[in-house]
C-alpha cells in the first residue's frame, strides 16, 4: 500500500522575475520625459514618486514588472487562488496526464475550527480538543482511503482523468503563477489580514499562508513599492 503524506505547510518559490522599484518609475516618467527617460538606481526621489502613484492610484506603471512563482498547495486553496484572473497567468499540474502524489493537507495545531456569526460578520475560534481530534482523524482516514481507491482504479487501467474523481480537495496540487506588481498587490489586499488595511479582508487561513510568502518575496524585490502599499492602506493602485 502506498504511504500517504500529510503536510500543514505551503510551498511558494520565486522562480524568475523582472521586478524592481525602478521599473515603476521608469514607466511613469516616460509620460513627461518621453525618450529622455533612462533606467537608473532607485533614489529617495523615486520613493516619493512611487508613493504619489500609489496614493493617487495611478496603477499602470506597476504593471511593467513580472514575477513567476511556483506554488504547492491543496486543491481547495488553488481554486481560491485562480479566482484572481486579471494580471495573472497560470499553469497547473494535470491529474489527466500524471499520477498525483499522495500528499494531503492536514491543519496544524492551533488552526481555528469554529465559525462564529453569520456570513459577512463572523469570526473564528480555536474549537475544542474533541473537534480537533475528529477533524484530524477523519482527514487522515478519508484521505488514506481515497488514495487507496485511486491507486486501485489506476491498477485496473482506469484512465487517470476518471480515477482522480475519488480524491478529496485537500490533496496537494502544484502550479506556476505569473503576475505583475499591480495584480499582486490586489491579491495581497484580499488574501492577507492586516491591521493597517483601509478595507478589511477576511481570508481563509490557508490562502493567507500562500499570500504571506508571496509578500515576503515582493518586499525583497520592490521595497519602496511595498512600503508605499503599506503606507497607503494596502489598497492596490
Amino acid at each position: 500500500m502506498t504511504d500517504v503524506t500529510f503536510r500543514s505547510d505551503m510551498t511558494v518559490d520565486l522562480i524568475k522575475h523582472v521586478a524592481e522599484d525602478t521599473d515603476v518609475t521608469f514607466a511613469a516618467r516616460v509620460s513627461t520625459l518621453g525618450g529622455e527617460v533612462r533606467f537608473n538606481e532607485a533614489t529617495e526621489r523615486d520613493a516619493g514618486l512611487i508613493n504619489y502613484l500609489m496614493r493617487d492610484r495611478h496603477g499602470s506603471p506597476f504593471e511593467h514588472t513580472s514575477m513567476t512563482f511556483y506554488i504547492e498547495a491543496p486543491i481547495f486553496v488553488a481554486r481560491e487562488f485562480f479566482r484572481h484572473r486579471v494580471g495573472f497567468s497560470y499553469n497547473e499540474e494535470s491529474g489527466r496526464y500524471k499520477e498525483l502524489e499522495p500528499n494531503f493537507y492536514l491543519p496544524a495545531d492551533g488552526r481555528p475550527l469554529r465559525q462564529v456569526g453569520k456570513p459577512g460578520a463572523y469570526s473564528y475560534e480555536l474549537g475544542t480538543y474533541k473537534q480537533f481530534m475528529t477533524v484530524s482523524g477523519d482527514l487522515r482516514r478519508v484521505s488514506t482511503e481515497a488514495y487507496g481507491a485511486y491507486k486501485r482504479l489506476l491498477d485496473l487501467d482506469v484512465a487517470r482523468e476518471v480515477a482522480r474523481m475519488v480524491l478529496p480537495v485537500n490533496i496537494y496540487t502544484s502550479f506556476y503563477a505569473t503576475c505583475n506588481a499591480r495584480s499582486l498587490m490586489n491579491f495581497l489586499s484580499l488574501r492577507t489580514k492586516r491591521d493597517n488595511a483601509k478595507v478589511p479582508s477576511f481570508p481563509q487561513l490557508e490562502i493567507q499562508m500562500v499570500a504571506d510568502q508571496m509578500e515576503e518575496h515582493f518586499r525583497t524585490l520592490m521595497p519602496l513599492t511595498a512600503a508605499a502599499f503599506d503606507k497607503n492602506g494596502r489598497v492596490a493602485p
